[in-house]
């Protein structure tokens, strides 16, 4: 589907025509009008953007060369097994990406580019730092906080339908629930939500931000991590940044700057992802995907194996920037039939990965309520699986269910393709989404 408009020019009918002749001066006693001054211009309108579920993939095949925005080659893998191979394989690893002498992967810093932070270290050193914060995020854990998101997601719903008809569902649904889950979940009570979507757009910028704008949001955000670790170290409390600190002093090793890379990290991802995808499987549920609403409604068993396949199914950003899940490779390895030079950047697409035809056989709406056929990659895979896929899960499958239950109508109210989006950010979601009911 294509992003661009057409240009329109109205008209109202026929121009006049006159006979030529002499022009005539006008009279005296009226002397000509000035010409009209033209109106400033205002921005340009930005293009329209497809939903995520509309964007076009590259046909699964072997790994293929291309370049990042930086100029910097990589090999782009796109098959399912070739994907998971990249995301397991112990020769491929996150931290050679920020060696000294590694090329650049971006053009803005964000984030992720922490060296120090979780995502981009490797073996022992990963392992010391994931496991202060995993037994928080088992599949055990997160369903005793179950009936306590149930109660949110409710009260949530009841404000919404008290607001009345028609409504912003970002601004009154998709954004304050994961918010307020994560919120809960690391003791954040009276967190200023303006200041968390700040902090999260710069954190994820590509090119929404200035290099100087995300260098100066990120040592704001820093030192708020620093200073809610110094407040649970004086008075530890019953959550996860008090158990996280607890579990640095008994395993040793860790210092200062990682976890507040951690705590940050975590305030961030634990509410973007579960944002995102939710904003853009109600665009694809309440447009090409309509007729699947009212069985969403039916039981949580089918809210959940819907929720699986909308993740595999429901991209969280375009790609243009973040291609796929980036590896380095330490020595030659083999990939789909194809050698990787040592050293190389590789992108794991797990986009394509999860459309891979010789795996997944069916359209989206087709499978929506059938059990996956193969592990999705929207979470990654191998060592860096995402911590909190099990809550993100929880919190969708509870918020499609429970909206859909509520509100059978629920309908959007204008095309897609006037969707104000999110833009310049690793992912994208809709910034409002106007529905009725």
């Amino acid at each position: 589907m294509s992003a661009e408009n057409s240009a329109t020019r109205a008209t109202t009918g026929p121009a006049e025509t006159h006979a030529p002749g002499p022009p005539r001066p006008a009279p005296a006693s009226h002397p000509a009008a000035p010409p009209a001054l033209a109106a400033p211009a205002g921005p340009p309108a930005l293009p329209a953007l497809p939903p995520l579920h509309c964007l076009r993939r590259l046909e699964p095949g072997p790994p293929r060369l291309g370049a990042l925005p930086t100029g910097t080659p990589v090999w782009l893998v796109s098959r399912h097994a070739d994907v998971r191979q990249v995301l397991t394989d112990p020769r491929l690893g996150r931290a050679p990406l920020y060696a000294p002498e590694a090329p650049p992967l971006t053009l803005t810093p964000n984030l992720l580019d922490n060296p120090e932070g979780m995502l981009n270290l490797d073996g022992v050193d990963h392992q010391r730092l994931r496991r202060t914060v995993q037994r928080a995020f088992t599949p055990r854990a997160i369903a005793r906080w179950r009936p306590w998101v149930a109660s949110v997601v409710e009260a949530l719903l009841d404000e919404l339908i008290d607001q009345g008809s028609p409504a912003d569902i970002i601004a009154a649904y998709t954004r304050p629930l994961p918010v307020a889950v994560i919120s809960r979940l690391m003791g954040l009570d009276g967190l200023d939500g303006k200041r968390l979507a700040h902090w999260s757009d710069h954190a994820l910028s590509t090119t929404a931000h200035s290099t100087e704008s995300v260098r100066v949001a990120m040592e704001e955000f820093a030192g708020f991590g620093a200073g809610l670790i110094a407040e649970r170290r004086a008075a530890p409390g019953d959550d996860l940044v008090s158990g996280l600190l607890a579990a640095a002093r008994e395993s040793g090793g860790i210092t200062e700057r990682q976890l507040v890379s951690l705590v940050i990290g975590l305030v961030v991802a634990g509410h973007e992802t579960t944002m995102t995808m939710l904003g853009n499987a109600l665009v694809y549920l309440l447009s090409d995907g309509r007729e699947a609403w009212h069985r969403l409604a039916s039981d949580e068993q089918s809210a959940a194996v819907a929720t699986e396949q909308l993740l595999r199914g429901v991209p969280l950003g375009d790609g243009d920037a973040l291609p796929g899940l980036f590896r380095r490779a330490v020595e030659e390895v083999e990939i789909g039939g194809v050698v990787i030079p040592a050293g190389s950047v590789v992108a794991a697409d797990t986009t394509t990965a999860n459309h891979d035809p010789e795996v997944f056989t069916r359209d989206l709406l087709t499978e929506l309520f059938s059990p996956l056929a193969a592990p999705m990659y929207t979470f990654g895979a191998g060592p860096h699986h995402c911590l909190g896929a099990w809550l993100a899960r929880m919190e969708l499958e509870l918020a499609l269910h429970r909206l859909a239950r509520r509100l059978p109508a629920l309908r959007l109210v204008g095309p897609t393709d006037s969707i104000d989006w999110r833009r310049g950010l690793l992912t994208r979601s809709p910034n409002t989404l106007q529905v009725a009911w």
